[in-house]
């Protein structure tokens, strides 16, 4: 099977980079991992085996639709429990921000707790991560003897050596590529960035973390001990720009944190994105229960219209309709509730919400028969995710190579993967 390049990693790493921060509803049970993997043993054994001609178009489709399948699931995760539909969210206590653009927050308190919590918060500097800027080499040059390197890298926990070869063809371009990809795949808390600027080249590495302690003077710091010729010529090891903590007041009371996020009183998570104006900080509160519930709504719909944005991509680029008949396919069916509960569907495909219609809906006499509803269409929004999660080649063009046979089916070991049936020949 052909690897998938570089260019596909840089898409994902620029593309979804800023989706990369945990979410809570990314962690699960054994039991739900088990169903998982037994989902996708049971795809590989229905499907037959496939080539696919493997251009950049079809990588970033998969990719695309990975992630909208991702953000759909955590979508429909926060909507409900095991034991309720979405209009648990009644019960539910969530938080708010007067200005999300700088101040993110999420309520992750006991639901006995306090109702009448407000406080303000603002934001005097972000947290920044140290970042490490090498020099600009020309790119398709080769500024480097052909041997064997090494450098060190120290950060405040640990001390790793990083070695890389260079041959006779490589240029500068290459072996900036060889490190990068080298420091990203050793999980050492760094990210690595070939930057180009008019036929040059440079290295930028980028610390995970923010903020310094008051003890520490760097995040990471890169040094050698035999190659200091080629790591000048790396660069690497000027700090471009250094770590700092972010400044805040908190009910007009100045306070300093290392990160973008944290927790306060064990409450209230907060994500740090922007400054607020000096005489406007951000107010954090609870949200009314109906506004509450049509901000839920809302934010499936723009999940399911995510799912939409892929497919019209794709169709443009592929002519291939397949994906964007079946999610649209979805609101067809529903159309008559939709309509009732406030949701719209335009010419685009994309469905709109009237807040205050939907807030009509779950407040009257017929609210059950909202809710039933709109617990109907959440489930098969999440069939629909859980299904192209697993197998997200399944909407792109493809020749059949070889059925299973009906009878006597069974999973191939190697390929009982996230693209069940797929095999990938970039020389088709």
């Amino acid at each position: 099977m052909a690897g998938i390049n570089s260019s596909v990693y840089n898409y994902y790493l620029n593309a979804y980079s800023a989706q990369l921060r945990q979410n809570r509803y990314d962690s699960h049970k054994k039991s739900e991992l088990k169903d998982v993997y037994n989902r996708m043993v049971r795809t590989n054994k229905n499907s037959p085996l496939y080539k696919i001609k493997f251009t950049r178009d079809v990588a970033e489709f998969a990719i695309d639709l990975k992630e909208s399948a991702h953000h759909m699931q955590n979508v429909v995760a926060s909507l409900s429990t095991e034991d309720s539909g979405i209009e648990s969210v009644f019960h539910k206590k969530i938080a708010t921000s007067s200005n999300t653009d700088a101040v993110e927050v999420t309520y992750v308190g006991p639901e006995d707790g306090e109702t009448n919590s407000t406080f303000y918060l603002g934001v005097d500097k972000l947290a920044t991560p140290q970042v490490n800027e090498g020099n600009y080499l020309p790119a398709s040059k080769r500024s480097f003897e052909p041997g064997s390197y090494s450098f060190n890298l120290q950060t405040t926990a640990h001390s790793y050596e990083f070695q890389f070869n260079v041959d006779a063809s490589d240029t500068n371009k290459q072996i900036q590529t060889k490190i990068a990809r080298l420091v990203n795949t050793s999980d050492v808390g760094l990210r690595a960035q070939v930057m180009e600027n008019r036929g040059m080249t440079a290295l930028r590495l980028t610390s995970r973390q923010t903020g310094l302690a008051e003890n520490e003077e760097f995040l990471f710091k890169i040094t050698t001990d035999n190659s200091w010729n080629e790591l000048n010529t790396l660069g690497i090891a000027n700090v471009a720009s250094e770590a700092s903590s972010s400044d805040f007041k908190l009910n007009g009371n100045e306070h300093h944190s290392l990160s973008n996020n944290f927790t306060i009183n064990h409450a209230f998570e907060l994500t740090l994105k922007d400054t607020t104006p000096e005489d406007q900080p951000a107010k954090i509160g609870f949200k009314a229960n109906t506004e509450a519930i049509a901000d839920s709504v809302e934010e499936l719909l723009t999940s399911y219209n995510g799912f939409i944005a892929v497919g019209q991509k794709y169709s443009t680029k592929k002519g291939n309709n397949q994906l964007l008949n079946e999610i649209s396919g979805l609101a067809r069916g529903f159309s008559k509730e939709l309509s009732q509960v406030g949701i719209s569907v335009g010419e685009d495909k994309n469905l709109t919400l009237d807040r205050d219609t939907i807030t009509q809906a779950v407040t009257g006499e017929k609210s059950g028969d909202t809710f039933r509803f709109l617990n109907r269409f959440k489930e098969s929004l999440s069939r629909e995710a859980n299904k192209t999660s697993i197998n997200p080649l399944n909407y792109v063009d493809k020749v059949a190579v070889e059925y299973k046979n009906p009878g006597k089916t069974w999973a191939a070991p190697y390929a009982a993967s996230v693209y069940a049936g797929l095999l990938v020949d970039e020389k088709l």
